[in-house]
C-alpha cells in the first residue's frame, strides 16, 4: 500500500492506493467520528464488492448498514438522491455516521452530495472501484447530481476523511469502464506533467492489458498530481479549473446525447481532442503536440470526435459550464504537453471551427 495526503491543513485526509484494501476495514475505522456507517452502493458493484468490505467493517467493529441504488449516470438525479435520504432516515442515521460510498465516480458524487446535505453534513469515505474514480473523482471533494440541463450543475463541495482505493477491484472492470478511465489518465499528464505523458505513450498497452505495476503507476501519479493541485486551490477559485481539461466539450457530449450514452471518459477523451485543436486554432499548441495526444487516446480505444450535434447547440450547452465566467465561455487550453492554461477569449468563428473539424459526421 501507498498513501498520498491531501493537505488541507485541518481537513487533511489520506489516499491509500494498493490491493486487499477492502479486506482492510481498519483504514476506514481509524477515521470514523463513530463505528456506524452507511455504505451506498449500486446494484452492480453491491454483488462483487459489498460484502467483502462489510465483513472487513464489521471486523474492524463498525456497524454497517447498506444502500443499494440502481447502476448509471441516469440515476445521477433527485430521485436516487432522496432514496438515498428515505434509507439514511429509515436506519436512523444520525449526523456521526459517516456515508462510505462503494462503486465508481457516479455514486461518489451521488453519496458525496447526500453526505454534504444530510442533516447539514455527515462524515465521508470514498472507496473508488473504478479506473475513473480512482485515479480523479474521489479525489478533492466535488460532489454533485446531474440535471438535464448540464452536467453536475447541483453539488457542494464536501471532503473525504479518507479515499480507499483498491487496486484488486480493477479485475472485476468492465473493458469499456478501464478505458474511460484512462481518459482522467492521460489528462493528468496532459495538462501538468510531460514526463508522465511520455510515459503513457510507452505503457498504454500495457494498462489496457490491466499490466499490475504499470496500472499502480498510473494511479500513483494521477493520484499525486490532482492532491497537489487541490491542496493548492480546493474550491477551484483559479489552478484547478485545468483539471477540467476536455470537460467544457465533454459534459456538452454527454448532456447532449443524454446522461449514460457515452461514459464520462469517453466524452472527455473527444473533449480533450477539441480542446487541443482549439488550442493549436489559437496558436498556443504545436500541431505535432496535439496529434501525439489524439494519437494515445486512440491506442487507449477513446473516441477523438464528438457526436454530430452541430456547432449551435454545442455552444448553447456550453454556455451553462461552471466555468463560463460573466455569459462568456472559459476553456483549458494546452501551450505544450504538460502545460495547460485558462483561455478567457476565444473568438466565435475559432470556436465553430473546432466544434466542425471535430465532430462525427
Amino acid at each position: 500500500m501507498q498513501t498520498v495526503r491531501v493537505a488541507l491543513g485541518e481537513r487533511a485526509y489520506p489516499i491509500h492506493v494498493g490491493e486487499g484494501l477492502l479486506g482492510r476495514g481498519e483504514l476506514i475505522a481509524a477515521v470514523l467520528p463513530q463505528r456506524r456507517v452507511a455504505i451506498v452502493t449500486n446494484d452492480v458493484v453491491a454483488p462483487l464488492h459489498l460484502g467483502r468490505l462489510a465483513a472487513a467493517l464489521d471486523a474492524a467493529g463498525v456497524q454497517v448498514a447498506t444502500i443499494v441504488v440502481p447502476d448509471g449516470e441516469s440515476h445521477k438525479d433527485w430521485a436516487t438522491l432522496n432514496a438515498v435520504f428515505d434509507a439514511l432516515l429509515a436506519q436512523r442515521c444520525d449526523r456521526q455516521t459517516a456515508i462510505v460510498a462503494l462503486g465508481g465516480g457516479v455514486i461518489g458524487d451521488l453519496a458525496g452530495f447526500a453526505a454534504a446535505t444530510y442533516q447539514r453534513g455527515v462524515p465521508f469515505v470514498q472507496v473508488p472501484t473504478t479506473l475513473l474514480a480512482q485515479v480523479d473523482s474521489s479525489v478533492g471533494g466535488k460532489t454533485a447530481i446531474n440535471h438535464p440541463r448540464g452536467k453536475n450543475m447541483i453539488g457542494a463541495f464536501h471532503q473525504p476523511l479518507a479515499v480507499v482505493a483498491d487496486m484488486d477491484t480493477l479485475a472485476t472492470l468492465p473493458e469499456r469502464e478501464l478505458r474511460a478511465g484512462l481518459a482522467e489518465v492521460i489528462k493528468h499528464g496532459a495538462i501538468a506533467d510531460a514526463a508522465f505523458f511520455d510515459w503513457l505513450e510507452a505503457n498504454i498497452e500495457a494498462l489496457v492489458a490491466r499490466d499490475r505495476a504499470a496500472l499502480a503507476h498510473a494511479v500513483r501519479r494521477s493520484v499525486e498530481i490532482k492532491a497537489a493541485v487541490v491542496a493548492r486551490d480546493e474550491r477551484e477559485a483559479g489552478e484547478r479549473a485545468l483539471l477540467n481539461f476536455g470537460h467544457t466539450f465533454g459534459h456538452a457530449i454527454e448532456a447532449g446525447i443524454g446522461f449514460g450514452a457515452w461514459l464520462h471518459g469517453e466524452a472527455v477523451g473527444a473533449g480533450m481532442a477539441m480542446a487541443a485543436d482549439l488550442s493549436v486554432r489559437l496558436g498556443c499548441l504545436e500541431p505535432a503536440a496535439a496529434a501525439r495526444l489524439r494519437a494515445l487516446l486512440a491506442r487507449a480505444g477513446l473516441p477523438v470526435a464528438g457526436p454530430a450535434l452541430g456547432a449551435e447547440r454545442y455552444v448553447e450547452l456550453m454556455a451553462v459550464d461552471k466555468k463560463a465566467a460573466a455569459g462568456r465561455l472559459r476553456f483549458i487550453v494546452l501551450d505544450a504537453l504538460g502545460a495547460a492554461r485558462i483561455a478567457d477569449a476565444v473568438p466565435e468563428a475559432t470556436l465553430h471551427a473546432t466544434l466542425t473539424a471535430c465532430s462525427r459526421t
